[in-house]
């Protein structure tokens, strides 16, 4: 629901885009650290029931969770009013990210490799730093290495705490 929505909507915002720019701008909108981000603007987290347990490890604040919950917040809206109300919701809620989509956003990996190679930097270095939770639930978090810096990131698979640790470590690095 949500891809096809935002699909539409990058449609007509960009109609003289190309699809290669157009599914990147895609990708990241539906991407689990936006959802996550838009979950924590509504105020999702304090709405979510969790065991006391589950609460006083974090699990509110954990990316998976809080895009999850917002799919699912997404998903009631449609099957209470339809395809209508569910449209002006997305919107609504994503408005900011749309409106910050001037350029197609790079993969931050991507933009982290080329901001080092730019620089004669050499390639980064990613490293699992640690594993946590159950194998259906799990946190990794993952450091990344260049240019004289270190940057981390977590969530619930490696490639997103990847991603994650690439734009910490672009942060860390400066504008490009």
């Amino acid at each position: 629901m949500l891809g096809l929505i935002v699909a539409e909507w990058l449609a007509e915002r960009f109609p003289d885009e190309q699809e290669g720019a157009l599914g990147p701008r895609l990708a990241y909108l539906v991407s689990q650290p936006v959802i996550a981000g838009i979950a924590e603007g509504l105020g999702l987290p304090a709405a979510l029931a969790v065991a006391p347990g589950e609460s006083r490890a974090g699990v509110r604040k954990r990316a998976t969770v809080l895009a999850d919950a917002t799919e699912a917040l997404i998903g009631a809206v449609y099957l209470d009013g339809g395809l209508a109300p569910a449209r002006d919701f997305i919107r609504r809620a994503w408005a900011e990210a749309m409106a910050g989509m001037i350029e197609p956003p790079k993969d931050p990996k991507t933009a982290l490799q080329e901001w080092l190679l730019a620089r004669g930097q050499g390639l980064p270095a990613y490293e699992v730093v640690s594993r946590e939770g159950p194998p259906h639930n799990p946190c990794f978090v993952i450091a990344v290495s260049g240019g004289g810096k270190r940057g981390e990131g977590s969530a619930g698979s490696k490639r997103a705490a990847e991603r994650l640790a690439a734009v910490d470590l672009l942060a860390r690095l400066g504008p490009a």
